[in-house]
């Protein structure tokens, strides 16, 4: 985000989009993470809960490399939440589902924030509407981003939890040795926009649809 305004100059959108990944950062980047550590809780594992984690409070979910790439270019992560899945009555079901808890909040936050967006749309007409209408879609754009970069099947990624359905532990433990190289080779794909540009790809198929079938009940104003 904070690359557009280098590249492209100032303007209030781009800054209102600065804004928005602010928001991203200390508001709906800590749901995702509770997300997380609310289903392991559910499912019997409480070891996020032990190390604080069953929280709201950023502060106890906030990467600075992590959130430096969602101001930057949109994409990025959070501390990972703590979980032993031995103490999961099915491990493997119990990792997926743990993982897949945080994209799935980015997409219903994603959701509710295309929602606002139409209704500034609709019922606001003034330059304060206009905005919102962009603090939202970015904000929405934000959220659908994060849970398609949280889906990649590498570690530290949520993706790479999922994957555990699919791969033998002992491979996945292997790769996660090598999780610091991992993420540094991430941050430097996205910041040169050779990770980005797919991405970004995938980001706009999916939220195109969410906007198409969330807009339906407004077609006619929005038309």
């Amino acid at each position: 985000m904070l690359f557009n305004i280098i590249r492209n100059g100032f303007s209030i959108q781009a800054l209102v989009g600065v804004v928005s990944s602010l928001f991203v950062v200390f508001c709906t980047l800590p749901i995702h993470e509770f997300a997380h550590a609310w289903t392991a809780d559910k499912l019997g594992d409480d070891t996020a809960r032990i190390n604080g984690r069953l929280t709201l409070n950023p502060m106890a979910h906030l990467d600075l490399w992590g959130c430096l790439m969602i101001i930057l270019v949109g994409f990025g992560y959070a501390k990972p939440v703590p979980v032993n899945p031995r103490r999961f009555k099915n491990p493997k079901a119990g990792m997926a589902l743990t993982a897949f808890a945080g994209p799935l909040s980015n997409l219903i936050m994603a959701a509710l924030f295309i929602l606002f967006r139409d209704i500034c749309i609709v019922f606001l007409g003034s330059s304060f509407g206009k905005i919102l209408e962009y603090f939202f879609f970015y904000a929405a754009y934000i959220n659908v981003s994060l849970a398609v970069f949280n889906l990649i099947p590498i570690p530290p990624l949520d993706g790479s939890r999922i994957a555990t359905l699919m791969i033998p532990r002992k491979y996945y433990f292997e790769i996660m040795k090598y999780e610091r190289y991992i993420m540094i080779g991430l941050f430097v794909l996205l910041i040169t926009g050779i990770l980005t540009r797919p991405l970004a790809f995938l980001s706009d198929a999916v939220l195109s649809g969410m906007t198409h079938v969330i807009g339906l009940p407004f077609a006619k104003m929005l038309s």
